[in-house]
């Protein structure tokens, strides 16, 4: 069972923020082999959801209220640790950043950038593709919505 922890950029300790970005670089960068510019900028204006499992960050997505990343709400960099993934952490992080974006944001419209890989999983989270696919850092990517 994953503890989640919801926190604005402001409210992240240093090692919360340590842990997170060290986590976003160990599966985005080392695993997936892509080299990309993770320290966006963007991490100030989110909202960060945290999943712990023993006190151990093991899942984490970031969200955007509407008009920041894209027209709708976001969730973007959403990532389990490789060895956590068969736990199915994926989806109680996602099912919490959806809940996160109807608490703080009041909105149910959500948009994101899924790697293509992952549809399937995403499907089942009721987002469903729109538009073409794309190259994304080297990586196939589409445009998913869940209204």
């Amino acid at each position: 069972m994953l503890k989640i922890e919801v926190k604005t950029f402001e409210e992240l300790t240093i090692q919360q923020l340590y842990d997170l970005l060290q986590l976003r670089s160990e599966v985005f960068v080392v695993e997936q082999d892509c080299v990309y510019q993770d320290i966006d900028g963007k991490d100030q204006k989110a909202l960060h959801v945290l999943g712990y499992k023993n006190e151990k960050l093991v899942a984490y997505t970031r969200v955007f209220q509407p008009g920041y990343y894209f027209k709708e709400a976001s969730i973007g960099r959403v990532v389990v640790l490789k060895n956590e993934r068969k736990y199915h952490y994926g989806n109680a992080i996602m099912k919490a950043s959806i809940n996160a974006i109807k608490t703080h944001y009041n909105e149910t419209v959500i948009r994101i950038s899924a790697q293509s890989y992952l549809k399937q999983f995403y499907n089942n989270l009721e987002f469903y593709e729109v538009g073409e696919g794309y190259l994304e850092d080297g990586i196939p990517h589409i445009n998913m919505i869940k209204a």
